[in-house]
């Protein structure tokens, strides 16, 4: 379990394809204070720690993980946003985020607004869990939803998020992981669980 507040940013060092999985070695500032079989999200997708040392530690997405995400278009330079699993007696600052992605969305648009930046995105509309000021995360991003239709949705990114997470480099026509909000998800489960009795 996570809360969408990265804690660090991640650069890809090597990719290596075994199979349909993909080996990932990382450098960040918290490589060394990994440990293995510890899971720590990338860009929002939670994978396990598989090795580390003193400035990188390595993960494997299956073929599931990068169906679902963007980690499969990563190239070898790329930054990732990094969050290690919450504690139990911590503080929320976020929301609860699993770690485990939905699916992908598209930037369409980026605005400036001199201090802050609106981002617009579109996914393929699988879900309608959205709702104006309800919760999504995006590259592991914990924010707040701006607008929320069917298949659209915008979220503002304040200068220190803009600074510290890969935000920066998003721009139109880049795919960003999202993960839904686990509330939103199990009531439209019920819902429609209900409504095909």
């Amino acid at each position: 379990m996570f809360t969408g507040i990265i804690e660090s940013l991640g650069q890809i060092k090597a990719i290596e394809q075994e199979g349909s999985n993909v080996h990932f070695t990382i450098e960040s500032n918290i490589s060394s204070e990994l440990k293995i079989d510890q899971s720590i999200a990338h860009n929002g997708v939670c994978l396990t720690v598989t090795d580390c040392d003193e400035k990188i530690h390595k993960v494997t997405a299956i073929q599931e993980s990068l169906r679902r995400s963007n980690l499969g278009k990563l190239s070898i330079g790329d930054k990732v946003n990094l969050e290690r699993c919450m504690k139990v007696n911590d503080r929320l600052d976020g929301h609860f985020v699993q770690g485990h992605v939905d699916q992908t969305a598209t930037c369409t648009k980026v605005e400036d607004q001199d201090g802050s930046w609106n981002f617009f995105f579109e996914f393929d509309g699988e879900s309608s869990v959205i709702v104006p000021k309800g919760s999504i995360t995006v590259n592991g991003v914990s924010l707040t939803l701006v607008e929320a239709t069917d298949k659209h949705f915008s979220v503002s990114i304040i200068p220190f998020t803009f600074e510290h997470t890969t935000f920066k480099n998003i721009k139109e026509g880049d795919k960003v992981n999202i993960e839904f909000d686990i509330l939103g998800k199990y009531i439209e489960a019920l819902f429609l669980k209900h409504q095909t009795k």
